[in-house]
């Protein structure tokens, strides 16, 4: 399973999102800091979830951070995350 499948089947289980895009923008950092061969290292992710009512954006941002896990987080470098209730 790549990376941007278990980002999507962890935030599907953990949002159940009207909206899920995860976009694996890492050839756009080819030569930058955290860039690996092979991509998978810098995402930009697009949740719309009623699970993120009433939550501040930082709450929000934390959210996402703990459904994605420790080991999983680890292995992304840059992770851009647009979020909406």
């Amino acid at each position: 399973m790549t990376r941007t499948e278990k980002i999507e089947a962890a935030l599907r289980a953990a949002f159940a999102p009207r909206v899920l895009e995860v976009v694996d923008d890492s050839e756009a950092h080819r030569g930058h800091s955290g860039y690996q061969d092979g991509g998978e290292s810098h995402f930009n992710v697009v949740i719309e979830s009623e699970k993120f009512q009433g939550l501040s954006r930082i709450a929000r941002h934390r959210a996402v951070h703990d459904a994605l896990g420790r080991e999983l987080m680890s292995e992304i470098h840059a992770l851009a995350l647009t979020l909406r209730a």
